[in-house]
């Protein structure tokens, strides 16, 4: 049975009934506005991580979040209440091997900062928050603006550069192999890029080890 990752935006009003989640991996990111989740709240630029069912409640100027969600093909039904629309769903063929966690995080680019020909040890999904990036890969660019998601496999060679003219700051969430927490997935493609400066930053959101495996 294949494996999703999939990405959605979720939009509730002030008042509304809460959106209650079914027990899968995911990370919720506040994009704007406010949220409770469980017990916490959470607003701009903040995250939630978890595998269980969990409730997101509005806060009194609403929220929109993206929600970033690992399923298998006929899994418990999404999301109820709210409004949310599918970004981006894409078959996971390239877990790793063994125990996997799901990391949460965001990268961030001064303007006219690139991230050199590389590769991750596992697939994901990025979200644009702000800025413009190209990503070059399978010998094809492609351009997003805010709001822009895309997918990489993570074995396959990508080069991004971020705008010239502003900072650019993107979201992502990967699945990898748990030996990972704490640590970094990138793997630099040439050997002459790997001494160079890097002008990305990361931060980190969740490193969250989850039940699901590689078939």
């Amino acid at each position: 049975m294949p494996t999703f990752l999939r990405l959605y935006e979720d939009i509730l009003s002030s008042g509304a009934d809460a959106m209650r989640l079914p027990a899968l991996p995911r990370m919720v990111f506040i994009v704007h506005g406010a949220a409770t989740i469980g017990e916490q709240t959470f607003a701009d630029g903040d995250a939630w991580a978890g595998e269980g069912a969990a409730t997101l409640t509005p806060g009194p100027q609403g929220v929109a979040a993206w929600r970033f969600e690992v399923a298998a093909d006929g899994a418990a039904a999404g999301a109820i209440g709210g409004v949310s629309r599918l970004k981006l769903s894409a078959t996971l063929e390239t877990l790793p091997q063994g125990e996997l966690l799901l990391r949460g995080d965001s990268v961030a680019f001064p303007p006219g900062g690139c991230a050199y020909l590389h590769r991750h040890q596992g697939p994901g999904i990025r979200c644009l928050l702000e800025g413009g990036i190209r990503i070059d890969t399978h010998g094809r660019s492609t351009s997003y603006g805010p709001g822009g998601a895309w997918f990489e496999s993570g074995p396959d060679g990508v080069f991004a550069q971020g705008a010239t003219d502003r900072a650019t700051r993107f979201v992502r969430v990967m699945v990898l192999p748990r030996a990972l927490i704490g640590k970094s997935s990138i793997e630099y493609l040439n050997e002459s890029d790997k001494a160079k400066p890097k002008s990305q930053s990361y931060k980190i959101f969740a490193d969250l080890p989850i039940a699901l495996q590689a078939a």
